[in-house]
């Protein structure tokens, strides 16, 4: 292709970065998805079992098995949610607060070479823009 679509920068963009924390997660024993899963649960409160798939804009089977997985490796606990006796809480455990942080500073690592290596202008830029592709597709202006 000669002229390339946004849509295929975008996605073969967002393949290398996946492809990049799956490779540093592997070091770890754990995938990028686990590891974003941990950045989404609230590290001293839990995060309700119900609002941690909308939070990561995931379906619930995809996330039921992800929970499931950090469970094997003891990363998470379910806990009833004390607010709501049909709910539950996923906690963290004292392995999942290590991994978690693990998580956070490669995410940190690649967020700051990206800011080193681009000017804040570009970087605000590709904020707007992508903020205006979120809108066109939530406003339903595309399809």
């Amino acid at each position: 292709m000669k002229d390339k679509t946004i849509d295929y920068v975008l996605r073969t963009t967002w393949l290398a970065v996946q492809k990049m924390y799956n490779e540093e997660a592997s070091d770890n024993g754990i995938t990028m998805a686990t590891g974003f899963t941990l950045l989404s649960v609230d590290p001293q409160n839990g995060t309700p079992s119900t609002s941690l798939g909308p939070k990561m804009g995931m379906e619930a089977t995809s996330l039921s098995r992800i929970l499931k997985t950090l469970e094997g490796l003891s990363l998470i606990e379910r806990l009833p949610n004390p607010n709501d006796g049909r709910g539950v809480l996923i906690h963290l455990t004292e392995s999942g607060l290590k991994n978690r942080e693990e998580v956070k500073q490669i995410v940190l690592q690649f967020n700051n070479v990206i800011k080193t290596e681009i000017s804040e202008e570009k970087l605000n830029h590709f904020y707007e823009v992508s903020d205006s592709i979120m809108n066109l597709i939530s406003n339903k202006k595309i399809f």
